[in-house]
């Protein structure tokens, strides 16, 4: 999987920002939300934030959360 653009989708009747990560791109460990599994630097994934929260950009950006690309497909945050 290669890094593509920022897109929107509704998950939970909410409003996600879903980023692509390029397996270049991942640098860093990070724990999956949704398996509580470890995201390995060199694993393609997604970083996820809220589009639509009521605190504003900057809270809903802060409160990002790097996701297995599997595991954002099948759970409903």
């Amino acid at each position: 999987m290669t890094a593509g653009w920022r897109r929107t989708e509704v998950r939970g009747g909410r409003e996600w920002n879903v980023q692509p990560v390029s397996e270049l791109q991942a640098v860093k460990a990070y724990l999956c939300p949704g398996c509580g599994l470890e995201v390995a630097p060199g694993i393609a994934h997604l970083v996820v934030w809220r589009a639509d929260g009521v605190l504003g950009d900057a809270a809903d950006l802060a409160a990002r959360r790097h996701w297995h690309t599997h595991c954002w497909r099948i759970v409903t945050p």
